[in-house]
């Protein structure tokens, strides 16, 4: 199996985001506090760290059949997305972006700071 793994520095509060904003309750708690997460196929844990929030990149990618619904939806339930300015022709517009192929995607950052990316297959 191959999982993401997410840090928190605060689980509670942890817990609490990926029920409010992506509806989702742990499959399973472990001894030490650890959240086990389904989504589709794919499982994740969130699990206790000091070393929460400090990577700079994406730590997992969730794909979407429409990036611009699932935005407006995350956004409504507290979501805030990112702007990112990665030079020509790739610029997060209202947080998405639109690859010159006509791709899009969008970045949030977790309650932890972790950075989830949504993007079309």
């Amino acid at each position: 199996m191959i999982a993401a793994t997410l840090p928190a520095s605060d689980m509670e509060r942890a817990k609490a985001w990926y029920a409010k904003v992506l509806q989702l309750q742990p499959k399973e708690i472990t001894e030490d506090g650890s959240a086990w997460y389904e989504l589709g196929q794919t499982s994740f844990i969130v699990y206790p760290s000091e070393y929460a929030g400090t990577n700079k990149a994406t730590a997992a990618a969730i794909g979407v059949d429409d990036v611009e619904a699932t935005v407006a939806e995350l956004k409504s339930r507290g979501a805030v997305f990112e702007e990112y300015d990665f030079g020509d022709d790739a610029r997060t517009v209202d947080g998405i972006l639109t690859s010159p192929s006509g791709r899009k995607m969008a970045w949030c950052k977790d309650s932890e700071g972790n950075i989830l990316g949504l993007a079309t297959p």
